[in-house]
């Protein structure tokens, strides 16, 4: 018995040492949770660019260049190195826009103090939304103009990106050249380029994954 109580400090110490070298080692055995790499052949065919529909590995986001609510040109290069959740839409849009935005804001919200995250949302009617549109409904939404930019330009780019690169919006059979359909997707864009999901903007629960999902890439690309 004296030699117990003599070693209890001791043994207590080494039991709670063991325990947390077995938990260390329990989570580094534990596969690293990734996302997928979506390839156009991946997703639905009514989103997708005919040329591109059957691409099955490779793709990533066109280089661009369009103006946000400030007049200033954005372009790749303002997210390089950046993870960010794109999506498509109008600001005149009396439907799912509303939910939409109202649900990047919350997503903003959650987002606004880390340096790695950022929005883009690109106008389907950019004839309409122009800086001085885009910027009322900047002001009117929060937005904070560091973390999100709200885009506008050439409608053939426009259509392009949201075809060809972000796998996003229906063509408007109906339509014009370059009209399209923009449909509830956010899509999640990792540093390289690569689409790694997609959201429905106007779902709570999707919202919700969204920022689960988000915590699983930030930690791939900037885990210390």
């Amino acid at each position: 018995m004296g030699i117990l109580k003599r070693y209890r400090k001791f043994l207590g110490v080494f039991a709670v040492i063991s325990a947390i070298i077995l938990m260390l080692f329990y989570n580094a055995l534990l596969p690293t949770k990734k996302l997928p790499v979506y390839q156009p052949a991946m997703v639905n065919f009514e989103l997708v660019d005919s040329t591109i529909q059957h691409q099955k590995k490779f793709h990533s986001i066109a280089d661009f260049s369009l103006i946000n609510q400030n007049g200033k040109t954005i372009t790749q290069k303002d997210f390089k190195g950046k993870i960010y959740v794109a999506d498509f839409f109008f600001t005149t849009c009396p439907t799912i826009c509303i939910a939409m935005t109202d649900n990047l804001v919350k997503v903003q919200e959650k987002i606004k103090n880390n340096p790695h995250v950022m929005l883009l949302s690109h106008s389907v009617t950019p004839k309409i939304d122009t800086v001085a549109q885009l910027k009322k409904y900047a002001l009117e939404k929060g937005v904070i103009d560091q973390k999100w930019h709200l885009v506008t330009g050439d409608k053939k780019a426009i259509y392009e990106l949201a075809r060809k690169s972000y796998l996003a919006v229906k063509e408007d059979s109906d339509g014009g050249n370059f009209d399209m359909i923009h449909t509830e997707n956010f899509v999640l864009v990792d540093p390289d380029r690569r689409v790694r999901g997609f959201y429905d903007g106007t779902d709570v629960e999707e919202i919700q994954r969204l920022l689960e999902e988000l915590k699983i890439l930030i930690q791939e690309y900037f885990p210390f």
